[in-house]
């Protein structure tokens, strides 16, 4: 990965100003210089980072929930999957979002990779893990917390993401990271 400070692409941060501070979220203008040398504004979404969790049991079935989304007004089927604490490590986040919102702890945890869903208004990173080896020990949802588990077949979430029934970023991009990965875990 290359040094932004040599990049002849990067923009110079000239003033920066938070618009926005919410519960999760921080909104940001920030005044810029673009690399012609001419002034430009930048508005952005600081996020704290999240995880999300291809789980995969034992018959190669993975976890999924259908979780009723507000900004877009209908439920979504996805991979589970939370917001990281303030120093809070990534994989025991994924731990925790596991249990809390399916049930299952897992055995065994590989770090995937990591994802930005909207690199054009947030630094929002998405650290990507695929567990197995689950056993289902009762959830724990958040209060205010509301989902439906499901064990999908991994050809049924290919004709789901083929269909347009899955159109969520972050599921689709640790589902197809995640799936060469997928035989391999499921024989361990």
């Amino acid at each position: 990965m290359s040094d932004p400070s040599h990049d002849p692409l990067a923009e110079r941060t000239a003033a920066s100003e938070q618009v926005f501070d919410g519960v999760m979220l921080k909104v940001w203008r920030d005044a810029v210089v673009l690399p012609d040398g001419s002034k430009g504004v930048r508005e952005y979404i600081r996020h704290p980072g999240a995880v999300v969790v291809v789980a995969l049991l034992d018959d190669d079935r993975l976890i999924f929930e259908r979780q009723f989304r507000y900004p877009l007004g209908r439920a979504f089927l996805e991979l589970p999957a939370g917001k990281i604490d303030a120093g809070e490590d990534i994989r025991a986040c994924a731990i925790r979002e596991l249990r809390e919102e399916t049930g299952f702890e897992a055995r065994t945890w590989q770090h995937v990779g990591v994802m930005h869903p909207c690199i054009g208004y947030s630094d929002e990173r998405i650290e990507i893990f695929l567990a197995s080896g689950l056993t289902h020990v009762g959830h724990a949802l958040d209060d205010g917390e509301f989902l439906e588990v499901l064990e999908l077949p991994v050809r049924e979430v290919e004709a789901l993401i083929r269909s347009g029934e899955i159109t969520d970023a972050k599921t689709i991009t640790a589902f197809y990271r995640a799936l060469p990965l997928i035989g391999a875990a499921a024989r361990t």
